[in-house]
């Protein structure tokens, strides 16, 4: 409970922080809003789901993928936040104080989930407004659907604690910038995100469906009632819910613990 509370004090700490400085929101905000735009309008007609090139199917298969990418993007801005404290001092601060060790990592990823839902929300918005209509399938409930992005905010909180070692482990926050997007971009385009993988050559797809980025795209086209479901026999494509939810719980356990004790050694 301890160790709860000064988490939740360090989290209020930095969304304070936000709110007195409006355009890292916004910033936050304009780069998957264009994504959606400029995938939807320009390479919304020439791509192929399934035997479709209707773009209003390509519409509903994009989304899950735009919002999953979207979640995991922000790994680059809580890397980047985590290593400006490191260069500033405020963490040798923080370790003056009577307060847990893990609070620092755990508050600051906790006020990027805050701000990691807002986005998600002025997103989906944006969504229904060029056309996404979740409930492709008649299968398909409210509860399913937010049970979907609930498992993209998941994500998006294990993808962070990514970001958290990788900003313990450089020295300035440009370098936690660069390091936590140059291997989000393999992760997020080798996938089945914005292409239908059974169209990739054999090796690649395998590697796409195994994936844990695929995972959460699979689990929330079939909670969405999307197109493009993908009927490939990988286990993660056939049981996509419980391989997110596995594939979110392991990023969780093991970056957070290798996050933790990367901040009490350079802090030591």
């Amino acid at each position: 409970m301890s160790t709860m509370s000064d988490s939740l004090v360090i989290a209020r700490r930095n969304l304070i922080r936000m709110t007195r400085i409006p355009e890292m929101v916004l910033f936050g905000l304009v780069q998957p809003v264009m994504f959606v735009v400029l995938f939807t309008y320009v390479f919304g007609g020439s791509m192929k789901i399934g035997d479709s090139t209707d773009p209003d199917v390509y519409k509903n298969f994009l989304m899950a993928g735009i919002f999953a990418q979207t979640v995991t993007f922000a790994t680059a801005g809580a890397g980047a936040g985590i290593a400006e404290d490191m260069h500033k001092g405020l963490i040798d601060r923080f370790r003056s104080l009577p307060m847990a060790r893990g609070a620092v990592l755990t508050g600051r990823t906790f006020a990027d989930l805050v701000q990691t839902t807002l986005t998600l929300v002025v997103l989906a918005v944006v969504a229904l407004i060029v056309g996404w209509r979740p409930g492709f399938a008649e299968s398909t409930n409210v509860g399913k659907i937010l049970g979907g992005f609930g498992l993209l905010l998941l994500l998006g909180y294990a993808f962070t604690w990514i970001g958290a070692l990788i900003g313990l482990s450089v020295r300035t926050p440009e370098a936690a910038t660069s390091g936590g997007l140059i291997w989000l971009f393999p992760v997020t385009f080798i996938s089945n995100a914005f292409v239908d993988s059974r169209q990739m050559t054999p090796w690649l797809r395998h590697i796409a469906e195994w994936n844990p980025f695929s995972a959460t795209v699979q689990a929330c086209r079939e909670l969405f009632g999307d197109p493009g479901l993908s009927s490939s026999g990988a286990w993660p494509m056939q049981h996509p819910v419980w391989a997110s939810l596995i594939y979110s719980a392991l990023i969780i356990v093991v970056f957070r613990t290798l996050a933790v004790r990367k901040y009490r050694s350079a802090t030591a």
